[in-house]
């Protein structure tokens, strides 16, 4: 089968026009794919993922496209900005990872992460933003549908770490909060799953500002996927993702343990404990 070339839109982040500048520089040095693969040491497959931005550069990519260019640092430069910069389709390339990760280690500061939520909780959560109804319970099935892999025969091994806010906050009322609650704890000590609390005791600390996702892959290497309240960033560089993992290993060394854990949110939960209200 003839291969052909994907249309490119280099204008749309610096990772595109890194990608449109490799074809550009591959093809006024008249070389293949698979010519220009044989030159810099990297695969077909990955230099063709690259050109449309379907795949950000791997970290050791510039040097070898400056060098086989002749370019200098131009190649350089281009990747530097490309790993700083907030991308348009990051989320979906985090969910892309987030299918494959075979370790999953999240950090929550508001709310339940994603993966270990009821529909109740997750249909409050996102009710709140202000959406059309149509569009809530279509975020609301796609975050399900993110859950089916930990029922499966081989699922992610989960770390959580949740700030005790998540405990106190009331969602979706008091049943639904209970019910969540009683979910979350189930997951406390698992072969496939743990959860932290990090107490208010603890006092602050560096990632009380937004969410934190370590994913590491089946061929070892790792994404961090960090999130503000309106902007988020995909890492996938090495130095990068080491840096937020030694902040959630003092995340992690600093929460309660397992047995604490479970101990703050059975107390939680006699907070939201359904009344009864059967006659006597």
């Amino acid at each position: 089968m003839k291969f052909t070339s994907k249309e490119l839109t280099p204008y749309l982040s610096a990772r595109h026009y890194f990608g449109s500048e490799q074809r550009r520089h591959r093809e006024r040095a008249k070389l293949s794919l698979v010519q220009l693969a044989d030159i810099v040491n990297f695969s077909k497959s990955t230099l063709a993922r690259v050109e449309p931005a379907e795949l950000m550069p791997p970290p050791e990519l510039p040097a070898a496209l400056d060098a086989a260019f002749g370019t200098e640092h131009y190649f350089h430069g281009l990747y530097e900005l490309a790993k700083r910069e907030a991308h348009p389709d990051q989320y979906r390339r985090f969910m892309d990872f987030e299918a494959r990760a075979e370790v999953i280690e999240v950090f929550e500061p508001q709310a339940v992460p994603g993966l270990l939520q009821t529909r109740e909780y997750a249909q409050a959560s996102l009710g709140c933003q202000d959406l059309p109804k149509e569009q809530t319970e279509q975020r609301v099935n796609a975050r399900m549908s993110r859950q089916e892999r930990l029922y499966s025969d081989c699922p992610p091994y989960r770390w959580a770490i949740i700030d005790e806010a998540v405990l106190r906050r009331e969602t979706g009322g008091r049943e639904c909060t209970y019910k969540q609650l009683a979910r979350l704890l189930e997951q406390v000590d698992t072969p496939d799953s743990r959860v932290q609390v990090m107490p208010f005791s603890a006092g602050p600390y560096p990632l009380m500002g937004g969410a934190l996702n370590l994913l590491t892959l089946p061929d070892g290497s790792a994404v961090a996927y960090e999130e503000g309240i309106e902007i988020a960033h995909l890492y996938a560089s090495s130095e990068a993702v080491k840096k937020w993992r030694r902040r959630y290993e003092v995340l992690r060394a600093n929460a309660l343990s397992l047995a604490e854990s479970a101990v703050l949110i059975r107390k939680a939960m006699e907070d939201y404990k359904p009344c009864d209200t059967s006659p006597i």
